[in-house]
Formats: C-alpha cells, sequence, structure tokens
C-alpha cells in the first residue's frame, strides 16, 4: 500500500501520478512519475522533481522492486532530504529487503520532524513486533490505529486455537484430488517468518508474507536454494494473516486463498502461473 502524501500535489502530472498510485495503476502511475521527473528534470525546481521520484519509488515498492525503488528514493532524498513522504517510502523499502536497523533509523528520523506520522509509528512497530519487544509493539501500533484509523484499522484477533481450527476447516474444503497429494507435507502455523526464511533467497522474502511453501515442489528433488533443501512443508503466518483483514469471515477467506497459493507452489507453479489463476 502506498505512503499518502502529508501535503496535496500542485502537479497536474504529479496529481495524475499519484491518482493511478491510489487506484492501483501502478504501469500508469509509473508512466506519469517517469515523465515528470524527465520534465524537472531539464525545468522543474529540485522540490517537484523529488515528488516525481517519491511517486515512483512508491509505485516501484508496490510492484515489490525495491531494490530499484532505493536507487530512486535515494536520490529524491540527496535533492530534498527533508521529504518526509520519500523517506517514509525509503523505509517502507528498507523493511521489505529485510534491512529492519536501516528501516528503523528511518522511521525514527520521520518522527523528529512528524511525530504524530502513523506510517512511522507503524513501521517500528513491526519492527518491534520482529524483536519479540511486545509491548513497544502494541503500543506503536495503537498509535497509528489513532492516528490513521481507515489505513490501520484493529486486525482480527484469534487464539492459535482457533486460527489452527480455521485452518484445518479451509485445507478440508480444498478438493480431495489436491489434498490427497499433501499427505506428508505437514500445514503448520508460526507468528511471523523467521529470518531465515525471509533471507533463504534473493532478493528476500518479505516480511509482511501470508504464507510459505519450504522444500521441493511435489515430485522434484531439492534443488540448489536452501527452502528445496528442507522437508517440504506449508507454512501459516498468524499475524500477517490476521493484520491483513477486519473481520472472523475476511480471515478464514484471507486463509483460504493463502492455503491455496501455496499448495500451487508445492505443485510447481510459480508466482506468474499463480497470478494468472487469481492467486496471487
Amino acid at each position: 500500500m502506498p505512503i499518502p502524501p502529508t501535503d496535496p500535489p500542485g502537479d497536474p502530472l504529479l496529481e495524475e501520478a499519484l491518482a493511478a498510485l491510489d487506484e492501483g495503476d501502478l504501469d500508469r502511475a509509473l508512466r506519469a512519475a517517469r515523465r515528470g521527473a524527465a520534465r524537472a528534470r531539464k525545468a522543474g525546481p529540485p522540490a517537484l522533481l523529488a515528488d516525481f521520484l517519491w511517486v515512483e519509488g512508491a509505485a516501484l515498492d508496490d510492484l515489490f522492486e525495491c531494490t530499484e525503488a532505493l536507487r530512486v528514493l535515494d536520490e529524491a532524498l540527496a535533492l530534498e532530504p527533508d521529504h518526509l513522504d520519500a523517506r517514509l517510502e525509503r523505509g517502507r523499502a528498507l523493511f521489505e529487503r529485510c534491512r529492519f536497523e536501516e528501516a528503523r533509523a528511518e522511521a525514527e528520523a520521520v518522527l523528529d520532524r512528524s511525530p504524530d506520522e502513523a506510517w512511522a509509528h507503524q513501521q517500528l512497530g513491526l519492527l518491534a513486533e520482529r524483536r519479540g519487544d511486545e509491548r513497544e509493539a502494541a503500543r506503536r501500533f495503537k498509535r497509528a490505529r489513532a492516528l490513521d484509523p481507515q489505513a490501520f484499522p484493529a486486525p482480527v484477533t484469534v487464539s492459535r486455537d482457533q486460527f489452527q481450527a480455521i485452518a484445518e476447516a479451509e485445507f478440508v474444503a480444498i478438493p480431495e484430488a489436491v489434498r490427497r497429494h499433501l499427505a506428508n507435507v505437514p500445514i503448520t502455523v508460526e507468528d511471523l517468518p523467521t529470518d531465515e526464511d525471509l533471507l533463504a533467497c534473493d532478493p528476500p522474502l518479505s516480511p509482511g508474507s501470508l504464507g510459505l511453501f519450504r522444500g521441493a515442489p511435489y515430485g522434484q528433488k531439492g534443488g540448489s536454494d536452501a527452502w528445496s533443501q528442507l522437508p517440504s512443508a506449508i507454512v501459516l503466518f498468524q499475524r500477517n494473516l490476521e493484520r491483513a483483514v477486519t473481520t472472523r469471515e475476511a480471515l478464514e477467506e484471507e486463509v483460504h486463498v493463502t492455503l491455496v497459493h501455496e499448495i500451487g507452489h508445492f505443485l510447481g507453479l510459480d508466482e506468474e502461473e499463480l497470478a494468472a489463476r487469481g492467486l496471487e
């Protein structure tokens, strides 16, 4: 999700890029941002160029092209070091690339200038949660929710037993012709992806991932990547799934979709093939 601007744009092309970003039309957002950046390099003030670079970086983040996003956002901040939107977006890209201490520094730098920036509090909450600092995480999440309840609604929270019951029910709902291939593939529940999970591939797995298939696909021997050397298993990440929804019914649906997605990986489908089937 793109971080919304702290100030309204004044340039029509910038407004177009932001509108496309908000609508999820990332290709259009990129085109508009890059056209605007090219124009601003020739005639615009540095602040306007920084704005276009920030929107380009946000679109790239949404496309999980976070390394390229960091390059663009670094250019924006070289032009305008106090561009808080670009700094927030840079922190998001760093988080996605599992550069957690750098992401923490960016969020804290934003709060030094803007103490009521909800997105920075949420970022620090996610980082505290990964460190196991539950008290700090709860404080940051509560503050983010109070500042921007629309962006950060209260998550659905259930006990581990209740969550496992949901997972079992959604697994049973999968056709038996598929389930029979999973007889020796356990489905487990963990709070969050481990560092080992995140760094087992390049680029890293997103810390916000909802699920993961570990091991080699069905009928294949282990490959060269770290995951393929592990016994086959499907993992659901409870906290990320709870945070992705606002109702119990939506949680059940998200668990089902995530299970089917990871079963797809077990059956050998890649991300593009899953997206083509509506399971991205």
